[in-house]
């Protein structure tokens, strides 16, 4: 079991380099559409010149190139978080592996004779990938022959031969085994895939069938997993495959509900976003409902606490309310008052069924930031960003309610009340920073993982430094926490270590005495 859980956990940080690069992807579309949107033009005159127009249509549509050769992406990046040694050379080999591949079912369905004419190509369940006419997998491709890929690479990558076989060896030899696996892969996933396919269509179908109600299971599973890691596995497929829908914008067409709404902003022929875009309002908690949490917990603190709960929560509050990223706020809580995380997690679920169930069809994935920018040059009837608010200040009003009612009913020891003899404090950049420099902080992480002979793999995704052990009975939480950590998560022999937004320092600092 915990295999099975190191593996899962392996895989779903592996998928966050490139999941974390298409925000950035759909920022510079948000830019885009922003100087070439003639609603806009409307308020703000000169932006209705040819040049800036032109300038606008420039950077939205060569951004949106990047959707369409995501299983590229996933291809080359997945290597790169799978791999423990030379992360430049498995994207090498993922990127090789993906081109034969793709090439090899090719050819198989041309010997078939199966290779449907251009304008059929829709309909039998095909389309071009870098040029070359395949069945229509979609980001999967990607995702399975980089995890296939990566994972060859971590295992043989160190093989090393001597004499004239030396040239063979390291990413070489891993090159030898992979295009062959790759050649048979293809022949075989041209046989497979249409049944695989038919399977995501019956699930798609179920889960939309369920209506409000999947949304809401869909919405409590995301944030129910953070603390595991595993969170990435429930959201990818729906933001990235056919589980989120697909759709024809322009003339192309898109799988996952990120891909099709990145797409309808570019698109000056779509009136309104699709409805698949509340697989992607998971902000709704970010924005609206942890802010409530944050104040129901400052309003519940001790008379005397009250102005170093504020001092804490605020910045924590504030760090999801404008980028989304939660887990300062979520592990103020978590370990202290579980019951307040599995609460939030079902209020997520609720929030987003609302959504569903008022038809909302505005961007809302992260924070703040990234709302007004998608949203507002898109104009309301685009995107009718007015009830996501709504909807917003109803969960706002859920989440204070209940907190602070669960909070006083049980007595829970949140940030500010705390008993006497323990400190209220949640730990900063300012407080490890304080602590000494990198050189300090990286040994003292170091020391708390058990030791250099306890740590095998250290890597990090946006807030966590993951680190894989020999050993979790030499974990030193105190020690961890000492150097800045929020929370410690163990699982099998994967340690997580929360720190937020400044995990990358914290990894270089461990890097840099391994």
């Amino acid at each position: 079991m915990s295999r099975a859980v190191n593996a899962l956990q392996n895989f779903g940080k592996s998928l966050f380099g490139p999941v974390l690069i298409l925000p950035i992807v759909g920022l510079f579309i948000a830019f885009g559409n922003i100087f070439g949107n003639g609603n806009l033009a409307e308020y703000l005159p000169f932006l209705g010149h040819p040049f800036i127009q032109n300038i606008g249509q420039l950077i939205a549509k060569s951004a949106v190139s990047v959707l369409a050769n995501l299983a590229l992406v996933f291809a080359v990046g997945i290597p790169v978080g799978l791999a423990s040694r030379d992360k430049g050379y498995a994207a090498l080999i993922g990127l090789v592996t993906f081109i034969v591949f793709i090439n090899a079912m090719n050819v198989t369905l041309q010997m078939q004779g199966v290779l449907a004419p251009a304008a059929q190509m829709k309909a039998a369940g095909q389309s071009m990938v870098l040029g070359v006419q395949v069945l229509e997998m979609g980001v999967f491709a990607g995702i399975l022959t980089g995890a296939l890929s990566g994972y060859l690479y971590d295992k043989y990558s160190g093989v090393q031969f001597s004499g004239a076989m030396a040239i063979y060896s390291g990413h070489c030899f891993v090159a030898i085994i992979m295009l062959p696996v790759s050649i048979v892969l293809g022949v075989v996933m041209s046989e497979l895939w249409p049944f695989a396919q038919q399977g995501i269509s019956t699930l798609a179908l179920a889960i939309k069938g369920a209506g409000p109600f999947g949304v809401a299971v869909y919405g409590f599973l995301e944030r129910i997993l953070v603390p595991t890691g595993l969170h990435h596995l429930v959201y990818t497929p729906f933001l990235y495959t056919e589980l989120g829908g697909t759709a024809d914008v322009c003339g192309s067409t898109y799988q996952g509900a990120r891909n099709i709404y990145f797409a309808e902003m570019a698109c000056p022929s779509v009136t309104q976003l699709s409805s698949t875009a509340v697989w992607d309002a998971r902000g709704i908690s970010k924005m609206f409902g942890l802010p409530a949490a944050a104040l129901a917990m400052y309003v519940t603190a001790k008379p005397e606490r009250k102005a170093a709960a504020k001092a804490i929560l605020i910045p924590a509050a504030l760090t999801s309310l404008l980028v989304g990223v939660t887990e300062p706020i979520e592990f103020s809580f978590l370990f202290v008052a579980p019951l307040l995380f599995v609460v939030h997690a079902v209020l997520t679920g609720i929030g987003m069924m609302l959504f569903s169930l008022f038809g909302v069809h505005a961007i809302g994935a992260n924070g703040i930031i990234d709302f007004i920018l998608y949203n507002l040059p898109l104009g309301t009837g685009k995107s009718n960003w007015p009830m996501y608010i709504l909807v917003g200040l109803i969960m706002f009003a859920l989440y204070f309610v209940i907190f602070r009612f669960l909070i006083l009913r049980f007595d829970m020891k949140t940030p500010g009340r705390e008993d006497d003899t323990e400190e209220t404090r949640l730990y900063s950049k300012q407080d490890y920073q304080a602590k000494g420099n990198n050189d300090a902080v990286g040994e003292a992480i170091i020391e708390g993982l058990g030791g250099r002979a306890n740590i095998e793999v250290v890597d990090n995704c946006y807030t966590r430094l993951r680190v894989t052990v020999k050993d979790t009975a030499a974990i030193n939480e105190p020690q961890l926490k000492a150097t800045g950590a929020k929370g410690v998560i163990k699982q099998g022999n994967n340690v997580q270590v929360v720190y937020g937004l400044h995990v990358k320092k914290m990894r270089e600092a461990v890097e840099m005495f391994l």
